[in-house]
């Protein structure tokens, strides 16, 4: 099973307008893949721009809010490729795209780090922040998901929320629930997009 590390990846467009996502990177011998879904705006960036910047935040409101429809964090220019980055990450890799494995519904975008930077000290997720990260993850898998398995996850990720959880935390939580609750609605126009 590869390593995933689970950032916020930028890509921008022809034009240079940015898009912000949260994506699993899976690690690949000396580099990093990126396998954005058919369609997205992520693989159509990438094919316009063939590089991306690797964000890598410990404000886990950023991938909870880019799920949600919140995708307006600032942004500054990255140092190396076209593109931007998290104004506010501890550290970045800028990536190139050294070639494309070709799939109907998900290809694979072989990269390379041809910059990294450190911006600040991260002391790592606490269980709080380390449960909105999954339930980030879980929250864009539930029409894959019997809804057993779903209450099952909510209820262990809710001890760390009840037991560490600080205000960014419950906010992006908070969030996340929503688009939830939309999708158990059946109201999936809200559970896609705030």
């Amino acid at each position: 099973m590869p390593r995933i590390v689970e950032t916020i990846v930028t890509t921008t467009d022809a034009a240079g307008t940015p898009h912000i996502a949260p994506l699993g990177l899976i690690e690949d011998s000396d580099g990093w893949i990126i396998a954005p879904f058919k369609p997205s705006r992520t693989h159509d960036n990438l094919v316009a721009n063939p590089c991306a910047v690797a964000s890598h935040t410990g404000d886990v409101r950023v991938f909870a809010g880019c799920i949600t429809g919140r995708r307006d964090w600032p942004t500054i220019p990255a140092d190396v490729v076209k593109g931007v980055r998290l104004r506010d990450a501890v550290s970045h890799w800028e990536l190139a795209v050294e070639r494309v494995t070709e799939d109907a519904q998900r290809p694979r975008f072989h990269c390379k780090i041809v910059h990294t930077a450190s911006h600040a000290v991260w002391s790592g997720y606490n269980r709080a922040e380390a449960a909105v990260l999954e339930l980030a993850v879980l929250s864009t898998r539930l029409s894959m998901l019997p809804p057993e398995k779903i209450d099952a996850e909510l209820k262990y990720l809710e001890i760390a929320i009840s037991k560490t959880a600080g205000p960014r935390e419950t906010e992006a939580w908070g969030w996340l629930m929503e688009r939830i609750d939309a999708y158990r609605r059946g109201d999936l126009d809200a559970a896609r997009k705030k």
